[in-house]
């Protein structure tokens, strides 16, 4: 599967999970706790992903090098609220609300991606190395599950 095909439907797949997340309430404690971990594993697997074979290939080429930089730090940003998120009760008063800065933080960095990086990785590369990509990808996600 090509590489950028993978990370847009893991993207929909996250802003699914959040969208679900959203429609819970204080008193779903379980379905939260469900929603989060399947979003934490995938978002987890969706940063090596792109950790380990995209970025490293898109940030030799200098016209895509500070959209990279960026990804790798609004990837820190996520880690950190995730970690917040972890170690708080899925009822607690302020769970939602870093959920939403998450979301948020999710929604700018894909809107960059797909608009912007992507279009410069499919000029950059031919269709055979990007299905490259797409397979070393599809092994890591595979491995996670």
């Amino acid at each position: 599967m090509n590489a950028l095909e993978l990370l847009k439907r893991d993207h929909r797949k996250v802003l699914e999970i959040l969208s679900e997340i959203e429609q819970t309430s204080e008193r779903a404690v379980k379905t939260r706790e469900s929603l989060f971990t399947k979003l934490f594993q995938l978002l987890k697997t969706h940063e090596k992903m792109e950790e380990k074979i995209l970025y490293p290939a898109a940030e030799k080429s200098p016209e895509m090098e500070d959209l990279v930089k960026e990804a790798y730090e609004e990837h820190h940003v996520v880690d950190n609220i995730l970690a917040e998120v972890s170690k708080l009760s899925a009822n607690a008063e302020n769970w939602k609300a870093k959920i939403t800065v998450m979301r948020e933080n999710l929604e700018h960095h894909i809107k960059e991606e797909e608009q912007q990086l992507f279009p410069q990785l499919e000029k950059k590369f031919d269709q055979q190395t990007l299905t490259q990509f797409g397979d070393k990808m599809q092994k890591i996600q595979d491995k996670a599950n």
